[in-house]
């Protein structure tokens, strides 16, 4: 187990948190899965969230994340949620039909610490998930 510092503090803060697009639509394929990708990457590393391993399927997301102590979980999800729906709907106009109401996203979230599964489940089962090959689906 690696420990991670801040000026004052060593922690060991890892979730596996899962979400889904609005209705379960199978929306996140090519070109805006790339770009999904991207923006959840970038938001990620502006609040010092390290990505330990993350599965984006056609319908939804799962991440194993480290977040700091001093960002509450609802607050990244907030941000990774909100700044990639956002954007998305931005540069996807596309996606106004179906989204009619500006949500990309379902409300809420799963998130489960790695305390009550070894970060090995999580893992194994990431890795899993990441071999399987949806049908129609470009990785």
């Amino acid at each position: 187990m690696i420990y991670c510092t801040g000026s004052h503090t060593k922690y060991y803060h890892r979730y596996h948190i899962v979400w889904v697009t609005k209705y379960r639509y199978k929306v996140l394929q090519g070109e805006m899965r790339e770009r999904l990708r991207e923006i959840i990457r970038q938001t990620c590393a502006e609040l010092g969230v390290r990505i330990e391993k993350g599965v984006l399927s056609s319908d939804h997301v799962h991440m194993f994340v480290s977040i700091p102590p001093q960002l509450a979980l609802s607050t990244v999800m907030q941000r990774i949620k909100g700044r990639a729906s956002r954007k998305i709907q931005m540069e996807y106009p596309e996606l106004r039909k179906r989204y009619w109401g500006r949500r990309f996203w379902a409300r809420g979230y799963f998130s489960t610490t790695s305390g009550n599964v070894t970060d090995d489940v999580i893992l194994q089962y990431l890795e899993l998930h990441s071999k399987r090959k949806p049908t129609g689906v470009s990785r």
